[in-house]
């Protein structure tokens, strides 16, 4: 079975985020750089699933500049076999911050064409921009059935049964055909560690570097991103207890959402 993993970098969630200078991006001059969360899950439940299965390949993918290699290393060190880096500029035209997710997502999809995967897992979104479209977009153009908000993956006959988290606690079980493309939850596994075997040997695996096509023109633009503004606001309730109370538990339940 050979499962591809897509992984995207992103800024460390502590990194001190800055706007660019021309108001439409964040300045990456100083950014420290990581795996996103829910790939990482994502890689861990193909791994998961290698190791269940007592064979196979699991394929880590990641589109970027140079830096995207240590990324792919960090894959290739808990256990990834191969990695496959598609090369974007640092900045300016062709680069990620220049390609919307549609177009994000034709590159990775004509990475995977190349290697007919049985499944192919990714992130349910990025901690950068959380758009959460990438991996759906993947799927139509593969043309592949697929699933979201997947916790959990089990292999049976003729295909895979997995678990996905719905709203309230709710869970529910859908069983698919292969090849088939998941968007992983965070918080389905735990995450393992690369150990110090696992880095030497990611020095002697194979990373295949691919050249990214030109960039199409974006369906989407980015007008302006400002950091949230912080707004305090106080509302006096008046009236008897009893109505003062209702009033407070609607608020809660209505406006902040938290009962």
């Amino acid at each position: 079975m050979k499962i591809v993993v897509a992984v995207k970098q992103v800024p460390e969630r502590d990194a001190v985020v800055r706007v660019a200078a021309d108001g439409r991006g964040v300045d990456e001059s100083d950014v420290a750089w990581t795996m996103n969360e829910p790939d990482a899950y994502a890689l861990e439940e193909a791994l998961q699933l290698k190791e269940r299965a007592g064979d196979g390949e699991v394929v880590v993918l990641c589109a970027g500049p140079e830096r995207v290699q240590s990324t792919l290393r960090e894959a290739l060190a808990k256990g990834a076999d191969r990695a496959v880096h598609v090369v974007t500029p640092e900045s300016g035209a062709g680069s990620l911050g220049e390609r919307d997710s549609l177009d994000v997502a034709r590159l990775l999809a004509e990475a995977v064409r190349g290697e007919t995967a049985d499944l192919v897992l990714t992130g349910l979104q990025s901690d950068d921009l959380g758009a959460g479209q990438t991996g759906v977009v993947m799927a139509e153009l593969l043309g592949v059935p697929h699933a979201t908000l997947v916790l959990q993956v089990e292999l049976v006959s003729g295909g895979i049964k997995v678990k996905r988290e719905l709203e309230d606690g709710w869970m529910q079980q859908v069983e698919m055909p292969l090849p088939a493309l998941l968007t992983v939850q965070s918080g389905g596994n735990r995450l393992r560690y690369a150990t110090l075997m696992g880095i030497k040997r990611a020095r002697q695996k194979e990373m295949r570097e691919v050249e990214a096509a030109a960039a199409g023109k974006r369906v989407d633009e980015i007008v302006r991103v400002s950091p949230p503004v912080r707004v305090k606001q106080t509302e006096m309730l008046t009236g008897s207890a009893d109505e003062i109370a209702a009033k407070l538990v609607e608020r809660l339940k209505f406006e902040v959402k938290v009962l």
